[in-house]
């Protein structure tokens, strides 16, 4: 079985797919139901397509799988991913008449596959910023963000962060090529500024490694997505307590900049919204408070 990974590094997050173990990590097994099963094509939708795109049949997604909510393997990485990005892609697939062809890739190398050609599209709970929108197009379809935890038992944060002061002289592990590590680097001067010892930051490409180095005492704080933290803190074996919603992101799916599939998905994701898939998939993974009213392209970050 596949042992529950630390991070949820949606926009955020690293899709690592490392098989590394972490102390105290246990087995998350997917839910049965599958809301996905009785999706259509949508013929009003699907002709949004390129025409080229609709006579091929197929899409290249680049994957990030990492860890529940969002994408994991519930029976290990010889057999199918799971999850609720999973679950939304396919839905989304179904809607537009088309096959996935799904690649999974560590989360820091999808961006910059997508400029190359490599990979159609791009999910692993990417959040929207401002930086990334200069490069990247993004069609939201979830609602989450950063969020931080800590070793159960750990009391020198305080029982919710709402300010990075409070991180002042810890050290805090998240994953590479993420929003959380953007965010602790572009605001590592707020300690200075405060007249207190600076936070360090300690970057790790597997989920794993990082849950790990919690439970070890190397680092005290995680900072990841605020779903991916919750569920972790909902396994008891993880050891480990959420600390609340830092900065909430849109989320969406990725692509390059100017690329014609976006208004087709959008389409097909509101089609999703619609029709009631689209809360039957977030309650199946307990992501309900995530949800969004209508997908957008390309919105602001939020401030």
């Amino acid at each position: 079985m596949a042992l529950l990974p630390v991070l949820a590094l949606t926009a955020c997050g690293s899709g690592d797919t490392s098989g590394t173990t972490p102390a105290g990590a246990q087995a998350s097994l997917a839910p049965t139901d599958d809301p996905v099963a009785a999706v259509r094509k949508v013929d009003s939708v699907a002709a949004l397509l390129p025409a080229d795109v609709r006579k091929a049949g197929t899409l290249r997604v680049g994957s990030s799988v990492g860890f529940p909510p969002g994408a994991y393997y519930p029976n290990g990485q010889d057999k199918p991913s799971a999850g609720q990005d999973i679950d939304i892609a396919d839905a989304v697939a179904k809607v537009l008449g088309v096959k996935l062809e799904r690649q999974d890739a560590s989360f820091e190398t999808i961006l910059p596959a997508l400029g190359s050609g490599k990979y159609d599209f791009g999910t692993g709970n990417f959040g929207v910023t401002t930086e990334r929108l200069k490069t990247i197009d993004f069609v939201t379809y979830i609602n989450d963000g950063q969020g931080f935890a800590v070793k159960t038992g750990n009391t020198a944060v305080g029982e919710r962060v709402t300010d990075l002061t409070q991180l002042c002289g810890l050290t805090i592990g998240t994953g590479a090529g993420t929003t959380f590590e953007a965010t602790l680097t572009a605001q590592k001067g707020v300690c200075a500024k405060a007249g207190r010892k600076p936070y360090d930051v300690k970057v790790y490409s597997e989920n794993a490694a990082t849950l790990t180095a919690l439970q070890q005492g190397r680092i005290d704080v995680i900072m990841s997505t605020i779903n991916g933290l919750r569920h972790q803190a909902a396994q008891p074996a993880s050891q480990t307590t959420f600390l609340g919603e830092f900065h909430r992101l849109d989320v969406g799916f990725a692509f390059k900049k100017g690329s014609p599939l976006t208004k087709a998905f959008q389409a097909a994701v509101n089609e999703l919204i619609k029709d009631g898939t689209y809360a039957r998939i977030l309650k199946k993974w307990g992501t309900s408070a995530s949800a969004i009213d209508t997908s957008r392209v390309n919105p602001p970050e939020h401030t």
